[in-house]
């Protein structure tokens, strides 16, 4: 099985964290969820979730890991603006790991430089950020370029959860 780290911030939607969290776990995959600040705890936006931050961002060795997840919500946003976070999310990017992002997930993609020439798809509040960013933006319920996975919103979650099992194999 493959260990996979969910990288999650203050407002995170809160379907996006725990319906693929759950699934991903339940088919036997290792996952740390990680942060700013490790034992930190973040609450989901919707207010059903409080996950505490196993790891610290700055304290993982990004090879350790064969996926990144990035459920959307406000996290991505809060997460972007933490040096650390998009080192280990630019490292992953370059060292071709599969890279999930969900809604306004791909705002952490931009800000590690990572969707210049890719087909993706989000929240349609992110696709401007993300064409500005060099990226083409297409309206899917799932968009996979090569390793990496997009998806617009809760509603698109078990494409989403599907088109990760199917990259990890």
């Amino acid at each position: 099985m493959s260990n996979i780290a969910f990288v999650l911030g203050d407002d995170f939607e809160d379907s996006e964290f725990r319906k693929p969290y759950d699934e991903l776990k339940a088919k036997g995959h290792t996952i740390d969820i990680i942060g700013a600040k490790g034992g930190a705890i973040v609450k989901g936006k919707k207010g059903k979730e409080s996950i505490t931050i196993e790891k610290a961002a700055g304290d993982v060795d990004a090879n350790a890991y064969d996926a990144l997840v990035i459920p959307g919500g406000y996290s991505p946003d809060h997460l972007r603006m933490d040096a650390k976070v998009v080192e280990l999310t630019q490292t992953m990017l370059r060292a071709g790991k599969v890279i999930a992002a969900i809604c306004h997930g791909p705002q952490l993609l931009i800000e590690a430089e990572g969707v210049k020439g890719r087909v993706v798809t989000s929240w349609p509040s992110v696709r401007k950020d993300l064409e500005n960013a060099g990226a083409t933006w297409v309206d899917e319920e799932v968009h996979v370029d090569g390793k990496l996975i997009t998806s617009r919103k809760p509603d698109d979650l078990p494409a989403f959860t599907k088109a990760i099992q199917q990259q990890l194999g």
